[in-house]
């Protein structure tokens, strides 16, 4: 049976890139996103099956039922991804920016990675098969930015909920592998710099190779770990000097 897998946010960016790095790979593959219209062109184009599921993240219950449909309607799902994601500055602390980041990056987000989850511990124990989750995550989750707090901190939120579900894995019997992705800077439309920026297509690739090995954790692209090292080591009031 020819691997599945399901990617969240596919319309535009990392999300778009990666399922048509996937399908080239030959997976088949369902897309989710908001636009519909976007994700029937893109399947269109894809080398193998494609799926077409119409989801808005911050409508959590709704979001999730059609996360099962769309398990359903397809013949495996080995791989989910969960690409979607907004981001943008907000210095002024308008309350709505902040609202929708939060309700996208983390309401949304955890709505998707416990329906997963739920699915793929349903798989385990019927056919003792495994699964794998993906997080699109950033850099940004290393450190607070007083232009895109809301941003930042909801990257944290993936990255440390994604190391969560890893440890309660040894609780539950699970042997579902579970890998966080940290971007730097990508050519899409959330980019907010050029320092080492790479391609949509590119990131893909990366991710790609990340999945194919079970990482647990990848930096895409690579060099942006010294980055992530470096923020982590650095006391706040440094970081107050040198970050906007």
């Amino acid at each position: 049976m020819t691997d599945g897998a399901i990617v969240v946010g596919a319309s535009s960016g990392i999300g778009e890139a990666l399922a048509r790095e996937l399908a080239d790979e030959g997976y088949e593959v369902g897309l989710a996103a908001r636009r519909t219209e976007r994700l029937t062109e893109i399947g269109a184009e894809l080398p193998t099956m494609a799926y077409v599921a119409t989801m808005d993240v911050t409508d959590t219950q709704d979001a999730r039922e059609g996360f099962f449909e769309l398990v359903d309607a397809m013949q495996s799902v080995d791989l989910v991804v969960i690409s979607a994601g907004v981001g943008c500055a907000n210095y002024d602390l308008d309350w709505e920016p902040e609202r929708r980041t939060i309700d996208v990056n983390v309401r949304g987000f955890t709505a998707i990675a416990t329906a997963a989850m739920e699915y793929f511990e349903k798989e385990n124990l019927a056919s003792k098969t495994d699964g794998h989750l993906v997080g699109i995550s950033s850099v940004a989750a290393h450190f607070g930015n007083g232009g895109t707090p809301a941003y930042n901190a909801s990257k944290a939120f993936v990255s440390t909920y994604l190391e969560g579900l890893r440890n309660r894995q040894r609780g539950v019997g699970s042997d579902v592998t579970i890998t966080t992705i940290e971007p730097g800077f990508v050519d899409t439309g959330m980019s907010m710099g050029t320092f080492w920026e790479c391609s949509p297509e590119t990131a893909a690739k990366q991710i790609a190779r990340a999945i194919e090995m079970r990482r647990e954790h990848a930096y895409v692209t690579r060099r942006w770990r010294l980055v992530a090292w470096t923020l982590d080591l650095l006391p706040e009031f440094v970081l107050r000097r040198v970050l906007p």
